[in-house]
């Protein structure tokens, strides 16, 4: 797929423009998961699922690419990103806007480990329609499983409250590592305990 196609559709900022032509080598529609392809129906958030493959000049894409490609396209795309004989998948979980059924929304992205493109892939999972199998497809790109009953948005939000724990935890530890005053890393080690109190919680 030209890059100029996603030019037009998401008018990325002159600074974006140069990330894809330093990052990326090619953008391949590779596989469009509908009820024609994949025989399962279609559901209301999910009409259907576009697997993207993007073949990259440097080691790391900046996920800004991604979701600018997100944008462009008004469907849930999967991410396959390939480079010096390895592969990986990124995926966030996208929806309609509010009240806006032609714009979507992409969230957090997840990545899954780098691993040889001779690697044995899984085999597409089951699923009773595209909304289920787009679930299940995403939940494979999470770092942690789903809760008993947990509907996939109520799992992404936990993994973004999740990830903004592990990053406040790493602020306040790197801050307690230089603060000189005692009564400070007192307050300090409260906080940090708090925090990795919640991290525990937002893990189970």
């Amino acid at each position: 797929m030209p890059k100029n196609k996603v030019y037009v559709h998401a008018r990325p900022s002159p600074a974006l423009r140069a990330r894809f032509v330093a990052q990326v080598e090619q953008i391949v529609w590779a596989f469009k998961l509908a009820p024609e392809t994949v025989n399962l129906p279609a559901a209301p958030e999910v009409p259907e699922i576009e697997l993207f493959r993007i073949a990259q000049k440097t080691p790391e894409l900046d996920l800004d690419v991604l979701r600018c490609i997100d944008r462009a396209i008004p469907f849930p795309i999967l991410f396959e990103l390939q480079h010096a004989g390895r592969s990986r998948g990124v995926a966030a979980y996208k929806r309609p806007a509010e009240g806006k059924a032609t714009q979507w929304v992409p969230g957090e992205y997840f990545v899954t480990p780098w691993q040889p493109d001779e690697a044995t892939r899984a085999g597409l999972p089951v699923a009773l329609d595209l909304g289920g199998l787009y679930g299940e497809l995403i939940r494979a790109h999470m770092p942690l499983p789903a809760r008993p009953g947990e509907s996939l948005r109520a799992q992404v939000e936990r993994l973004a409250l999740l990830r903004e724990a592990e990053a406040a935890a790493r602020k306040l530890a790197a801050r307690l590592a230089t603060e000189p005053q005692f009564n400070r890393k007192v307050e300090l080690n409260a906080q940090l305990r708090t925090i990795r109190t919640r991290l525990e919680s937002l893990s189970r």
